[in-house]
């Protein structure tokens, strides 16, 4: 088990250092990650480039977990009883390589388009649930931040739903939640401040 989880993570990491915001970035002749907040990420590109940069980013940075989910869920490890927390591990890579890639010198995004990938991966009904929470929240609030962290909220909520007594998946599902805590420092800071940006809110491009 032990070998599979590690194939997983590996996959999973090296799926996420695709950073789709950084690809998207260099093709309009900037690196994201100098401008507006430095976050490689859906809201940075949609703030400096625009609404369709921001939607290519978010189906990219999603689509990279939610595709090597399904493959190590119905083709690799669709054999093994424990396959849907593989999938959690797989997931969990993606988020790790996504916030911190590698070639990038470990400067990526929060992981919030490629956590609802993998949710929704995952088990379609917490993922159904987050979508429409996200709307919701954004909608009401005009944060994408109270958004995203309530996401990761959700989705160990969701594992004790619909997964009741499977500890270890409940774990792994809390380290998504402390994640994207721990990325979004600054906006929980600011949100407090009430400083936080407001989406639909443009910003220059000026280099940091």
């Amino acid at each position: 088990m032990l070998q599979n989880i590690i194939i997983c993570l590996i996959l999973g990491y090296l799926c996420g250092c695709l950073s789709t915001a950084y690809f998207i970035g260099k093709a309009n002749n900037i690196d994201i990650r100098k401008y507006g907040s430095g976050n490689a990420g859906t809201t940075n590109a949609m703030r400096l480039l625009g609404i369709k940069a921001g939607i290519l980013t978010f189906l990219g940075d999603a689509l990279k977990a939610f595709i090597p989910i399904l493959i190590i869920t119905f083709v690799i490890f669709k054999n093994e009883p424990y396959v849907h927390l593989l999938a959690l591990y797989t997931g969990l890579g993606v988020v790790i390589g996504h916030n911190f890639p590698f070639w990038l010198n470990f400067k990526g995004g929060k992981g919030i388009a490629a956590t609802g990938g993998a949710i929704l991966a995952f088990d379609w009904r917490i993922g159904l649930a987050a979508f429409v929470v996200f709307l919701l929240s954004v909608a009401i609030t005009r944060y994408v931040s109270v958004g995203s962290l309530l996401i990761s909220l959700l989705f160990p909520i969701g594992v004790l739903v619909f997964y009741p007594g499977d500890l270890h998946m409940l774990l792994i599902s809390i380290i998504f939640t402390v994640l994207a805590f721990i990325r979004h420092r600054a906006n929980i800071k600011r949100l407090m401040n009430g400083t936080e940006n407001k989406i639909g809110q443009k910003v220059k491009i000026e280099q940091k």
